[in-house]
């Protein structure tokens, strides 16, 4: 089986952890994106977007800041896998490359504080509306509880 494993910052271990119990049998890769929309230099946008928070997400990774991701999360995954960094919008590189692979992994990118559709941040949420594989999704961090499911609407 062809298994894609998407590796992003703060939530990577445990998609290795998902990844390692794999089947030897299955063929792995490790991949991250490269996105050039989100690698935004940290306070480069503040004197253009006034007083508070710059409106564009800043968490996106430099080539090199993929490629070092890539490289750590093999290493930490233990056994043979095929290294790839996608250089392009996130969910459109991760999605492109599903279109090769059996299984897809992921994680929770969004609140993973309490249950529900904000567990998913607008990259994931993308990637498993559109995937054109299997899908295993993961908590990266312990499950929150039933208590976290918001109240229904009135």
């Amino acid at each position: 089986m062809k298994v894609l494993v998407w590796v992003a910052p703060g939530t990577w271990p445990a998609v290795i952890e998902a990844a390692r119990v794999r089947p030897e049998t299955d063929e792995l890769t490790v991949i991250a994106a490269d996105d050039p929309e989100q690698a935004v230099p940290g306070g480069a946008l503040l004197g253009l977007m006034g007083r508070g928070r710059p409106s564009v997400p800043q968490s996106g990774l430099s080539r090199d800041e993929a490629e070092a991701l890539v490289r750590q999360a093999s290493e930490a995954l233990g056994r043979p896998c095929r290294q790839l960094v996608a250089g392009g919008p996130t969910e459109r590189v991760i999605t492109a490359a599903a279109d090769e692979a059996d299984l897809l992994i992921l994680a929770r990118d969004g609140d993973r504080s309490r249950l529900g559709p904000h567990s998913l941040g607008r990259h994931a949420r993308f990637i498993i509306d559109h995937a054109p594989c299997t899908v295993e999704l993961i908590w990266p961090d312990g499950v929150p509880g039933l208590g976290t499911i918001p109240p229904p609407p009135h």
